[in-house]
């Protein structure tokens, strides 16, 4: 407190800060813009020239927000902080995505304790890292500095996105039908869901975020902070290359089969062969280490399958293929048939999220 007076950096907000924040990331976002965004970095909002929709007969928008839940306690105690942003984008524009949209804009918001600008340059850096990957314009952001609130080290991300997709090229769960494939697309790692659970086991079993792990061939944080792996751009190429591509489903919260049920019409069921891939190892060392129920882990993680294709039979195959040309390991999962009438247990996954529709049959089991 000056002898005028309290100031607001009494109060614990350094604008100045930010303002040197902005300055440290604004090329990085300044490399997601192609010449439909208007105005650069530092406008009230962000505009996009949306002249391109003129091509579309009946353009549907299609709008995603998400965060990436308590992985960011990883990354403040590792005091790493350039992969968190990838991990924002693509829990928004793999979302978005499902239905065939392309994502065009996205925005992010970062509350935190203490602007500090080197450290929210790197969030924001790691968020335009995303969005390039994702063919996606990061058109504005805000960053809040809330002293006693939130401690000094302490920040929390989300995000926000716009796509666009042709009516008539929407994807999703009226296209599934008996006889379709269902391929998995592999996962980087536990993604940005189910962190909760994973801490409590790296607190029960004693580990630190410094150790190595020998079943991981490396320390326990850096695997915890393996980024999300985003399908965004992969997924738009493949609905443009195969008429038979029915639905896409992101493997996030609820994990692989409540996920994969979302996108399954009444009357028809989706067989999901746990034996069809090797579990990575992290998943199974955090299933031993903390003694979690089989039936507990998958409903929590992603058991190392981060996206879901529904296909026609005849495209199966050159969509693996150009997956795998993309550098995302693919495999068939299962496939579509009519609903049998199994109800209950483990085995048997249906109605997720508040969709009624129809149901995932698991069978077999994990190969370590």
């Amino acid at each position: 407190m000056t002898a005028d007076g309290m100031t607001y950096a009494d109060a614990g907000v350094d604008t100045h800060a930010g303002d040197r924040a902005v300055e440290l990331m604004k090329g990085a976002v300044a490399k997601t813009h192609g010449p439909e965004v208007l105005g650069g970095v530092g406008a009230f909002a962000g505009l996009f020239d949306a002249s391109a929709l003129k091509s579309y007969k009946r353009p549907l928008l299609a709008s995603s927000t998400d965060g990436v839940g308590t992985k960011i306690v990883i990354a403040q105690a590792m005091d790493t902080h350039d992969t968190i942003g990838q991990d924002l984008v693509a829990m928004v524009v793999d979302d978005i995505v499902v239905c065939g949209a392309k994502p065009l804009v996205m925005t992010d918001y970062i509350a935190c304790g203490k602007v500090v600008p080197e450290r929210i340059a790197d969030i924001v850096r790691g968020i335009a890292e995303g969005c390039q990957m994702a063919g996606t314009a990061l058109v504005g952001g805000e960053t809040a500095e809330h002293p006693g609130v939130m401690g000094v080290d302490e920040y929390d991300v989300a995000g926000a996105a716009i796509g666009v997709v042709e009516a008539d090229a929407l994807l999703g769960p009226d296209k599934v039908a008996a006889g379709d494939v269902v391929v998995a697309m592999a996962a980087s790692g536990l993604h940005s869901n189910g962190y909760s659970l994973v801490r409590s086991v790296v607190k029960h079993a004693g580990w630190t975020l410094d150790q190595d792990i020998p079943e991981l061939g490396r320390r326990l944080g850096e695997e915890l902070l393996e980024p999300t792996r985003i399908y965004a751009q992969l997924c738009v190429d493949m609905a443009a290359a195969h008429a038979g591509l029915h639905a896409f489903s992101h493997v996030t919260g609820g994990g692989l089969a409540a996920n994969v049920a979302r996108i399954i019409p009444q009357g028809l069921a989706a067989t999901v062969s746990r034996d069809a891939w090797d579990l990575p190892a992290i998943f199974a060392l955090v299933q031993s280490a903390g003694k979690v129920p089989w039936n507990d882990l998958e409903s929590t993680l992603n058991m190392g399958v981060g996206m879901v294709a529904i296909v026609a039979p005849e495209d199966a195959d050159a969509l693996i293929a150009q997956s795998a040309a993309a550098g995302v390991p693919a495999w068939v999962l299962g496939e579509v048939l009519p609903e049998d009438g199994r109800v209950g247990g483990p085995d048997v996954i249906q109605g997720a999220k508040g969709v009624d529709g129809g149901a995932v049959y698991l069978s077999g089991s994990y190969r370590a």
